[in-house]
């Protein structure tokens, strides 16, 4: 049913609400379905982005909007990584959802659970996909839930990270685990 909702979306053009509506109903229909977001091995992750010009040079703008960050292959390529700075197991992927919060997932597809199997948007649907297994996660509006392959026939959701905006005293955002 996830499925067939989410392929009704393909070929039109997604407006945000429309995106949100449709995966609401998913989010409802597969409510009963337990998620494993725990299969990538645990590694630490820090992200800070002291400023809000750090942020609006290397956060994301808005609704729909993702940046990854690799430390090991310095990604971005200009992003002032720190010694305190980790980027989790495969990397970090910044998505801002439906609403334009920040969302932070490694980039680790769970299936495969090596650091180099990466998952990448395709901006034809919006998906995060796995170019090895097949496997398709929703990260805009399901907070990385399988939506096709293999991870969604074995319940295997990407591992999300927490992503903290600013309060006083403390960095625009802070990406930890």
């Amino acid at each position: 049913m996830i499925k067939r909702i989410l392929n009704s979306l393909k070929g039109k053009a997604r407006k945000p609400a429309q995106f949100f509506a449709a995966a609401s109903v998913a989010l409802t229909l597969g409510a009963c379905q337990t998620i494993d977001d725990n299969r990538v091995p645990y590694a630490p992750v820090n992200l800070s982005f002291n400023t809000m010009a750090d942020w609006n040079v290397y956060g994301i703008s808005g609704a729909l909007d993702y940046r990854s960050f690799i430390r090991d292959k310095r990604l971005p390529a200009n992003y002032p990584y720190t010694a305190s700075a980790y980027t989790g197991f495969g990397g970090v992927l910044l998505v801002g959802d439906v609403l334009g919060e920040p969302v932070a997932y490694d980039l680790a597809c769970p299936v495969e659970c090596k650091k180099d199997v990466r998952v990448v948007i395709d901006t034809e649907d919006m998906l995060a996909r796995c170019p090895q297994c097949g496997s398709s996660y929703n990260v805009f509006s399901l907070r990385g839930h399988p939506v096709s392959g293999p991870a969604a026939q074995n319940g295997y959701g990407l591992r999300t990270y927490h992503v903290t905006v600013r309060t006083a005293g403390t960095p625009y955002a802070l990406i930890t685990y």
